[in-house]
């Protein structure tokens, strides 16, 4: 069982979306801005409508080290939830990376940071700074609901997030499948009877 969060950073997002019977990860349009980022770590929520930002800088402030934030800025991808200077406060006061169901901007400069963040893309126009939205409440971020305090994975693949009341279990069937995973990729890998074996094998389970 997981004696702590750091446990999931080696497990692959597709064998915990596996565990969880693929019901579980966000809008597939949410990828890393880079393929070799990865976060693991806690959910800070905040739910933004539409051009306002504001509560995305006290989310920073308030956020402990180590933290994800997930952002529900409603998909839009017209205003940015924030730009190089925003998520530069962010690495420096230590959020373990962000998640938004939205766009960010400065993208060459964002990059340039190394800061782990998952999106929906970029555009050209800053936000407003109005400070409605919420913080720290359950949201709907890329068609899941997502809880404070959930376990957000993100890798090239996409991001899963785990319910804090299933970590073990789903802990526990991840590691299942990825070892399951390696033993069949060497009996298999290179082998073309073994690859003909396991394709007659998976038609035989379909009849």
């Amino acid at each position: 069982m997981p004696q702590s969060i750091e446990e999931f950073e080696f497990l692959p997002t597709t064998c915990i979306s596996d565990a969880m019977n693929g019901m579980n990860h966000l809008d597939p349009l949410i990828k890393s801005l880079k393929e070799e980022y990865q976060i693991c770590g806690r959910a800070f929520t905040v739910q933004v409508p539409m051009n306002d930002n504001l509560l995305v800088l006290q989310a920073i402030k308030e956020a402990r080290s180590g933290d994800i934030l997930v952002i529900d800025a409603k998909g839009d991808r017209h205003f940015a939830v924030a730009g190089d200077f925003i998520l530069g406060m962010a690495q420096t006061l230590g959020v373990g990376g962000i998640v938004v169901d939205g766009v960010i901007r400065d993208i060459v400069d964002v990059k340039k940071l190394d800061f782990p963040v998952f999106c929906k893309g970029t555009t050209v126009a800053a936000s407003q700074k109005y400070g409605r939205g919420s913080l720290n409440e359950p949201i709907s971020c890329g068609g899941k609901t997502v809880q404070p305090g959930d376990l957000i994975i993100g890798d090239a693949d996409g991001v899963v997030v785990v319910p804090k009341n299933i970590e073990k279990e789903v802990y526990k069937k991840a590691l299942d499948k990825l070892k399951k995973d390696e033993t069949r990729e060497n009996r298999v890998s290179g082998n073309p009877e073994e690859i003909i074996n396991y394709i007659n094998g998976m038609l035989s389970k379909e009849k």
